[in-house]
C-alpha cells in the first residue's frame, strides 16, 4: 500500500514508522529481525531501508606503497526490503540516491522493486564521497533529488530510458523526497532550500520526510514555510533520540542541526551511558507527545540499527 493511503486512512491518529540501516557485506538477516521484532507491536505502517554510496579505501600492499579501492560496505537494500516486506507484510521504502549510480543503475533498480510489488520509494540525492567536499555524481547519473524525482515520475508513465519498448508498462511508485527543517547544509538560506522542494513536489513527489531535528519549533517554522510556499503534501517528522555522548559532536556536524541548550545541559550531566540514552528516550517522547498532539500524520524513527530505545519511546506515545 501506498504511504499517501495509509495516511488518508489514518482517522485523526498519529501513524508509527521507522528506518534501518542495511546489514555491513557478509552479515545476515538476524540482525535486521532483531531491530524490527520489537517494533512490530507498534503496528509500523512502513519500514525505510536506507541506501549508501560506494567508498575509498586504501590498502597497503607489500612494496609499501597504498592501492586505492572503491567498496560498498552496506549493500543489499533491494534484497533486504524485499525480505523485509515477504517476511513481515509490512510495507517497505527503498532509498534510492544519486551518488554512486547511472540513470541506467537506477532505472534497473526501480524495475526490480517494481517486479517486487514495493509500492513506495524515497529519493535522496545522498552524501558526497568521504573526504570530498563537492558533491559528485557518476558519468551519466542524476546529479540532484529533483532528477531522481524526474525519473521515477517518467517511469510511473511508462517512460523508460531506452526509446522505442514496445509496451512499455508504467509503474506505481508513491514517491517520497527528503525536508530539512534547519535547512540543508548545501543551501543558502531557508527560502533556497524550500523553493528546491517545492520543486520536487510539483514534479511529483507525494510526501515529505524530515531530516532528525531535536527542537520541534524548527519542525513547527518549517512545516509552515512549506504551506506558504503552496506545498501541501503530507509532512512526517524523523526523530533520532540522542544515545551516547560522542553524539553532541557528531550529529551537529554530521547533519548540520542544532541541538537545544537544555538538552546538553543535560547531557553533560550524565556520567554513565545508560544515563545519556534514557535522556535521549525522554527528550524524544516529549518532541513525540507535542508532535502528536499537533497533528502529524506520521512519527518515523530513525533507529541507527537499534531499536531498544525507539520500543521504549513507542510504548509511551502509541
Amino acid at each position: 500500500m501506498k504511504l499517501t493511503e495509509h495516511i488518508a486512512r489514518r482517522r485523526g491518529s498519529t501513524l508509527f514508522s521507522f528506518e534501518l540501516l542495511p546489514p555491513l557485506k557478509g552479515e545476515n538477516f538476524e540482525g535486521i529481525s532483531q531491530a524490527i521484532d520489537p517494533l512490530i507491536e507498534f503496528n509500523p505502517i512502513s519500514i525505510d531501508v536506507t541506501y549508501h554510496r560506494e567508498e575509498i579505501v586504501y590498502k597497503e600492499r607489500g612494496n609499501g606503497l597504498l592501492e586505492r579501492r572503491t567498496v560498498r560496505k552496506r549493500p543489499g537494500t533491494v534484497g533486504i526490503s524485499a525480505a523485509i516486506k515477504f517476511k513481515y507484510n509490512i510495507d517497505v521504502v527503498p532509498h534510492i540516491i544519486c551518488g554512486g549510480f547511472t540513470r541506467e543503475e537506477t532505472e534497473n533498480a526501480l524495475i526490480d522493486l517494481y517486479f517486487l510489488g514495493i509500492d513506495n520509494i524515497l529519493l535522496i540525492r545522498g552524501d558526497n564521497p568521504a573526504g570530498e567536499k563537492v558533491f559528485r555524481p557518476e558519468p551519466e547519473g542524476n546529479r540532484y533529488a529533483l532528477d531522481l524525482v524526474n525519473q521515477a515520475v517518467n517511469m510511473n508513465r511508462g517512460i523508460y530510458l531506452e526509446e522505442g519498448i514496445i509496451n512499455a508498462n508504467p509503474t506505481g511508485f508513491c514517491i517520497g523526497v527528503a525536508g530539512y527543517p534547519e535547512k540543508h547544509a548545501e543551501a543558502p538560506n531557508m527560502a533556497a532550500d524550500i523553493a528546491h522542494l517545492k520543486a520536487k513536489i510539483d514534479a511529483g513527489a507525494e510526501y515529505i520526510v524530515t531530516q532528525m531535528f531535536f527542537d520541534n519549533a524548527a519542525f513547527f517554522r518549517f512545516e509552515k514555510a512549506c504551506r506558504a510556499a503552496g506545498i501541501t503534501v503530507p509532512v512526517i517528522p524523523g526523530i533520532k533520540p540522542l544515545s551516547t555522548f560522542s553524539q553532541l559532536s557528531t550529529l551537529p556536524k554530521t547533519f548540520s542541526i542544532d541541538l537545544p541548550e537544555s538538552l546538553v545541559s543535560e547531557a553533560e550531566k550524565c556520567t554513565k551511558k545508560d544515563q545519556i540514552r534514557d535522556l535521549g528516550v525522554e527528550w524524544a517522547i516529549a518532541q513525540s507527545k507535542e508532535l502528536i498532539k499537533h497533528g502529524v500524520p506520521v512519527l518515523h524513527f530513525y533507529t541507527m540499527g537499534k531499536s531498544d530505545n525507539i520500543q521504549r519511546i513507542a510504548k509511551a506515545v502509541f
